[in-house]
């Protein structure tokens, strides 16, 4: 709920003036459909890696991110530098938080995967170690730590993926913040607008020149066996991973139809 947010203004020195594309790539054509608008927003410099290791940190507010569905909390460590992380669900303020080898399984603290208990909910984790956290990012996400083998852990994934990691890689105990999000309603188009969203038509409204599924009288069907995208790729159920991709090896059972 927004009522835990902090009452103060932005840390200045990290924030960084975005430039809004509306979907656009570098010559100028539009690759994401149904973006453009909104207003302007400045970007959070987050710390997904949590740099300061073995430096312990207070949380001296939690902060809305226009950028993210998560909450952001605004760390100050014991040498006066701030720096934003990823909140975990249900951090208070006033708690001192730590990114070590050894640190207390602790909600917000942040540990190697080789250190956290079978059964420990974890988030913003390292793909590689030292990248930073990738993995399980967005509001209410958590993995759960299945087992450990050798130099893997295996974590089940919000997907009920499970796959492995290397035990070095650092993940955040606990559960992403705002968990609340997937709950939440636009109220209203201005609402979506102001997001930066614009409308998005359906195929079936449009005409056969715009899109496969267009033409015909009236409300007509697709008039297709399945459905398929505006550029004429087949759509929904298709497989889209590529098959060579190099953490296919690391998946051992793949997430379920929905």
């Amino acid at each position: 709920m927004k009522s835990i947010l902090s009452k103060k203004r932005s840390e200045k020195h990290l924030l960084t003036p975005l430039k809004s594309k509306a979907g656009r790539n570098f010559l100028g054509r539009i690759t994401v459909r149904h973006r453009g608008g909104g207003v302007k927003r400045m970007y959070r410099a987050v710390d997904f890696g949590q740099e300061k290791l073995g430096i312990a940190g207070r949380v001296i507010a939690l902060e809305y991110d226009p950028n993210r569905t998560a909450y952001l909390a605004l760390v100050e460590y014991q040498d006066g530098s701030r720096r934003y992380i990823l909140a975990a669900d249900g951090l208070p303020l006033g708690v001192d938080i730590v990114c070590d080898q050894t640190a207390p399984i602790r909600i917000g603290n942040r540990a190697p995967l080789k250190n956290i208990p079978v059964g420990t909910e974890v988030c913003n984790i390292e793909l590689r170690p030292g990248r930073g956290g990738q993995m399980v990012r967005s509001a209410g996400t958590a993995a759960k730590v299945m087992a450990h083998e050798g130099e893997f852990a295996q974590l089940q994934m919000p997907s009920k993926e499970v796959r492995r990691v290397n035990a070095e890689c650092f993940a955040t105990i606990g559960r992403i913040s705002h968990p609340e999000h997937r709950f939440e309603d636009c109220g209203r188009a201005g609402a979506k607008r102001r997001k930066g969203w614009r409308p998005t038509v359906r195929g079936t409204a449009m005409n056969p020149c715009d899109h496969p599924h267009g033409g015909g009288e009236g409300r007509a069907g697709i008039g297709l066996k399945r459905t398929k995208t505006p550029w004429g790729k087949t759509a929904m159920g298709v497989k889209t991973r590529k098959r060579n991709k190099w953490t296919n090896k690391l998946i051992i059972k793949r997430r379920g139809k929905k």
